[in-house]
């Protein structure tokens, strides 16, 4: 693309410009290159405008940006925008040819529920046929099912980065993509640019109040997904709902617990396989199985139901994709021991994502109503610029809902590690209740909590899920949460069979 194609798509001024070719953009300095528009962003603690210059060494043929700061002059050619981040995203989506117009767009918002209603939906498309690419927490895949990851922890990464994506999944046959949707992402306006076919709405309850300030800027946030999608998939059991009805120019409602709704759930039975019920549909009424730990999946299952069936996706076909589902890396994700045959039955532990207080509560009360033994969990509560909150909360949940809680770390960052320990054994304490174990390294916690249960037991290991890292306040280090859990529970085999 050239720069004056560019201005003109941005609706700037272009006659004044170089005819130089433009083959990216990005916000930050360390990732210019040669043919790259910089968009200079004023952060909380850098203005990129300081950067100037360096991207100009770098290659850069342009700067984006809101006016700049007394004093500054611009080595390269200044276009001057009212919004910065939005700017990054409308040129990122021009400079890639808007690919989502060639794709069906399917978003996910809400707090809890997300990954797994992304990654369902996926799965449900491809059983109608449809050519699916994938954005998610988790990571992202191309037709292709090789899960691939971003190098930037980001739930949605940045707007050039969703651009590109799309455009090769465009490239490689994609009809269709699911990505998720964080607050994050709509409020800084990573994903503005994408064409929604489809936004669905899981739930919302107190999160991210650091970056948002008020549960209700948060739902203003989340709310823009809806508001922007020409087809709308609404949780009938959230109280949120009831303000975003009518939003999109279509909608449907589901229901996994009773409420009146468009799909609704009957008849829920939870086994050692998994889940199954009835449905009540446009499509019809159906039995439905899906082989995943936890009563709240039913919701996320109908969701991706509901979604894939506004694409086409027939009954039988539903019904089919439900059935092969594997699940999703670190969402109740039940790791194999010695069954209930064997000599020295192992316990059962499961790693599940959930760090919210009501994300927690829900995975305890599925997990006691299939737990002959006692239930464990183990939790920690993220520290740096995250809400601190929700960490007396959730020491109160853990171990009102668990036979016996181990606090932990989990993501410390600059926080003081026991600052956040001695917070959640106060939530815990608050609510009368003295069955925790605090142990600060989480490996060997894990380890600990393992080792002490017993056949018959179950053991949750929640907070970080996928996460492939551990960031503590000088280091981050590696992490893989289901590689620890495997070796505990080995050693745990082995010391029964002695």
């Amino acid at each position: 693309m050239r720069l004056r194609a560019l201005a003109a798509a941005l609706h700037l001024p272009a006659t004044d410009l170089p005819d130089r070719e433009v083959r990216g953009v990005t916000h930050n300095a360390d990732w210019a290159g040669p043919g790259d528009v910089f968009v200079a962003i004023r952060g909380a603690r850098f203005d990129g405008h300081s950067f100037i210059d360096r991207v100009r060494q770098a290659g850069a043929v342009a700067v984006l940006g809101e006016g700049l700061p007394d004093g500054v002059t611009s080595s390269l050619p200044y276009l001057r925008v009212p919004d910065a981040r939005a700017a990054l995203a409308d040129a990122a989506a021009a400079i890639e040819g808007h690919p989502s117009r060639e794709l069906r767009v399917v978003g996910v918002t809400g707090t809890d529920g997300k990954t797994t209603t992304a990654w369902l939906t996926r799965h449900l498309l491809w059983a109608a046929d449809l050519r699916t690419g994938l954005l998610s927490t988790v990571g992202y895949e191309l037709p292709d099912g090789q899960l691939r990851h971003f190098p930037a922890h980001f739930t949605t990464p940045e707007a050039p980065q969703v651009q590109r994506t799309l455009r090769e999944m465009v490239a490689v046959g994609a009809d269709a993509v699911v990505l998720e949707a964080s607050s994050h992402a709509l409020a800084l306006e990573r994903v503005r640019g994408v064409d929604w076919d489809v936004a669905v709405w899981t739930h919302l309850s107190r999160e991210h109040l650091d970056f948002h300030g008020t549960v209700e800027n948060y739902f203003a946030e989340k709310r823009k997904l809806v508001e922007r999608a020409r087809f709308a998939v609404l949780n009938a059991d959230d109280s949120w709902t009831a303000r975003l009805t009518g939003l999109a120019p279509q909608e449907t409602t589901y229901s996994a617990e009773g409420s009146g709704a468009d799909w609704t759930a009957h008849d829920i039975e939870e086994g050692a396989g998994g889940l199954s019920w009835r449905v009540t549909s446009p499509l019809g009424e159906f039995g439905a199985q899906l082989p995943m730990i936890g009563r709240f999946n039913v919701a996320n299952a109908l969701a991706g139901m509901a979604a894939a069936a506004h694409l086409g996706a027939s009954a039988e076909q539903l019904v089919a994709g439900l059935a092969s589902f594997r699940g999703v890396p670190g969402r109740m994700e039940l790791l194999a021991g010695d069954g209930p045959a064997s000599e020295h039955p192992a316990p059962r532990v499961i790693v599940d994502f959930a760090h919210t207080p009501p994300s927690l509560e829900k995975a305890l009360t599925t997990l006691r109503t299939t737990t002959p033994g006692r239930l464990w969990v183990l939790i920690g509560s993220a520290g740096g610029p995250r809400d601190p909150g929700k960490r007396a909360p959730l020491g109160e949940v853990a171990a009102r809902l668990a036979d016996h809680a181990v606090f932990t770390e989990e993501d410390c960052r600059d926080t003081p590690l026991d600052d956040i320990l001695r917070e959640m054994e106060r939530g815990a304490r608050a609510g009368g209740r003295t069955n925790f174990t605090t142990i600060p390294d989480r490996a060997g916690a894990i380890a600990w909590i393992i080792g002490k249960a017993q056949p018959g037991d179950t053991v949750l290991l929640a907070g970080k899920g996928p996460e492939d890292t551990l960031e503590r306040a000088h280091e981050t280090v590696p992490w893989d949460e289901v590689a620890v859990a495997r070796s505990a529970l080995s050693d745990w085999q082995m010391a029964a069979r002695r």
